[in-house]
């Protein structure tokens, strides 16, 4: 019996004769992707070169528009309560992010070793990232409430003075990024215990048998193998903790509570588009963070991919 290899046919996308096909023949496959490009213009592109060109124009949503070239540029520069949003939002994101990831790991790594009951672990661990924001954050609001809240109700029962947590600017920072830690730690944890389970168990049996304990193991295989998973992790959070919103808005409304320490970029662009109603401003304050993003995301990229190629 002898075997025929046949060669691959080479008259894909030609007509009988040999020609090629003209495009106008594959219409019923540009039908058939036509509604998601038709979506993307609409909702995607149509509103980003709107937003872009109205940073260069004046317009208070109902009467027409004025081109002003650069000047809600110049006056962006000037504001000095721009600069203090723009403040709030990178302390706010550190303040999160470095704990959230850090626990997160934390509990991955606790939940990969466990045997029993690990599958109502990672439910209850990712019932704070399906929660409503609002709920939460009203729920916070009274955790951190200077007269009947639980931690001053805890801070009286073991004799220490109690603080007016949303009163201060400090503790309006510490009672926001306490809520984003909670909300976003099991999310987290989530991917990075899918990252565990993509390592070779072999290299730990490995690791074992050469006498590594578990400090050397964990820093030596399981932290370089999740690289990729907590490069991830971080770029996902800088996009998210830069736009934060809706916790500091439902604790300490849009002015930002004491000093405005609660004020966030993303508050602010609020706070002139739909309180203003100066949407040409706005519109520069939203390209402002736009270009916020894109720098801390660089950075964060380039830190840790210069770490894994090293």
């Amino acid at each position: 019996m002898t075997l025929t290899a046949t060669a691959p046919r080479s008259d894909v996308g030609t007509t009988g004769s040999g020609r090629k096909r003209p495009v106008r023949s594959y219409w019923r496959f540009y039908l058939a992707l036509s509604p998601f490009y038709i979506l993307f213009v609409v909702f995607g592109l149509y509103p980003v070169a709107s937003t872009i060109l109205l940073a260069f124009q004046k317009w208070d949503g109902l009467g027409a528009r004025q081109m002003v070239g650069l000047q809600n540029f110049k006056f962006l520069i000037e504001d000095n309560t721009f600069w203090l949003s723009l403040w709030n939002t990178l302390v706010l994101f550190v303040m999160s992010t470095a704990p959230t990831l850090c626990l997160a790991l934390l509990l991955a790594v606790m939940l990969h070793s466990a045997v029993r009951f690990s599958s109502v672990y990672r439910f209850a661990y990712f019932v704070p990232n399906i929660t409503s924001l609002v709920a939460a954050a009203i729920f916070f609001g009274a955790i951190f409430s200077t007269n009947f809240g639980l931690i001053n109700a805890g801070l009286r029962s073991l004799g220490l003075p109690t603080e007016d947590w949303l009163g201060q600017p400090w503790g309006i920072k510490i009672a926001i990024s306490t809520m984003i830690v909670w909300q976003w730690t099991g999310y987290n944890t989530i991917i990075y215990l899918a990252g565990l389970q993509a390592i070779p168990t072999e290299q730990y049996e490995a690791a074992k048998v050469d006498g590594a304990g578990p400090v050397r193991t964990f820093f030596s295989i399981t932290l370089p193998q999740l690289r990729p998973v907590v490069l991830f992790t971080v770029i996902m959070s800088t996009i998210g903790g830069l736009q934060t919103f809706t916790e500091p808005q439902v604790m300490v409304g849009t002015s930002g509570g004491a000093g405005q320490s609660g004020l966030t970029a993303v508050m602010y662009f609020y706070t002139q588009a739909f309180v203003a109603n100066d949407y040409g401003y706005a519109a520069a304050v939203a390209l402002s963070i736009f270009m916020l993003v894109l720098l801390v995301t660089a950075i964060n990229w380039r830190i840790f991919r210069g770490r894994s190629e090293s």
